[in-house]
Formats: C-alpha cells, sequence, structure tokens
C-alpha cells in the first residue's frame, strides 16, 4: 500500500494542510517532433516563444482546488442520487483511490493512495481525533480559523502524522 498524498480543508474551503509523499504514477506518452507538451503542464508564454513552466507552489495549489471541487461535486451528487442518509466516502480511478472523511464540524480529510488500499476512513478518523485535535485544536497557538490560506504549521502534528503513516502502511514485519 502506497500514500501519495494527504489533504485537509476547513469548513471555508481553504486547503489548510497539504502533504504528499510519493506522486501519483502518471500515463507517460513519448513526445516526438510531431506532439507537443500538454498544455495542463505549462502557463501562457511571456511575449517570447518560450513557454514559462508553474511553479511547484502554484501547481500544489491548484491540485488541492481541483481535489476540492472533486469531493465537493461527488458528495452533492451522492446526497442528491441516494438521500440525506448516504454519505461520499471513497472514490477510485485506475491510477489512484481517493479516501474521504468529514468531521462534525465540516472538516474535510482526504488521503490520495494507490488503487489496492482498502476503505481508510477509520485511518482518517483516527488522524483527526488523535493527531489534529490534539496538537492542532487543543493547541492555544493554533489559529481557530485559517483564513487567506494560513494553514496548519504545527511540528508535533507533522511528525505524529508521519510515524501514524508510517505504522498504518509500513506496519514492522
Amino acid at each position: 500500500m502506497t500514500v501519495y498524498s494527504f489533504y485537509i480543508f476547513d469548513r471555508h474551503t481553504e486547503c489548510i494542510y497539504q502533504r504528499r509523499w510519493v506522486r501519483p504514477p502518471t500515463t507517460v506518452v513519448a513526445e516526438t517532433s510531431s506532439t507537443k507538451p500538454a498544455a495542463s503542464s505549462i502557463a501562457p508564454t511571456t511575449g517570447g516563444h518560450q513557454p514559462v513552466r508553474r511553479s511547484r507552489k502554484v501547481k500544489e495549489a491548484d491540485d488541492a482546488k481541483l481535489i476540492f471541487g472533486v469531493i465537493f461535486s461527488l458528495r452533492n451528487m451522492v446526497k442528491r442520487l441516494g438521500g440525506e442518509d448516504d454519505e461520499f466516502i471513497s472514490f477510485r480511478t485506475g491510477e489512484y483511490k481517493l479516501h474521504y472523511y468529514e468531521t462534525p464540524t465540516s472538516m474535510k480529510f482526504v488521503m490520495l493512495t494507490d488503487v489496492k488500499t482498502t476503505n481508510l476512513r477509520v485511518v482518517l478518523h483516527q488522524i483527526w481525533a488523535t493527531l489534529y485535535v490534539e496538537y492542532v485544536v487543543k493547541n492555544p497557538l493554533s489559529p481557530i480559523e485559517h483564513p487567506g490560506g494560513v494553514g496548519v504549521n504545527n511540528e508535533l502534528f507533522e511528525l505524529g502524522l508521519d510515524r501514524f503513516v508510517t505504522q498504518v502502511f509500513n506496519p514492522p514485519s
């Protein structure tokens, strides 16, 4: 089992924490002289003929927005088709599986893993209850709200998350 990334969104749709362990696999297409790079990987040109590559920070912010858009849309679709009692838990593509957990306070915890991983709803609940609540919510120095993209900046939370993910996905033999 492989964990690709982890995101936390607050109730105001801001990504307040993101962590990437391994990049998800992507389908590689050989580029020949007749093919051009995908438009999604480059930004507009700046007057010259050479495209300007998007910075890593912008790409991560865009990834977080896309992930939130996906979970927002799927969650609403599940509620409309299945009723108020149904919940969106996860979805799988050919490359990855997205796991979702929403807290009673509308915090959204999202984890991207490989497709062979089973449901991680309990694991995401444990991350919220044992790590996020203990190290972020109960910390008097941590902001209650995270306006303008100010995210979780807590070393204990990050260390605990690394240790927890390592124990869950790479248990000692």
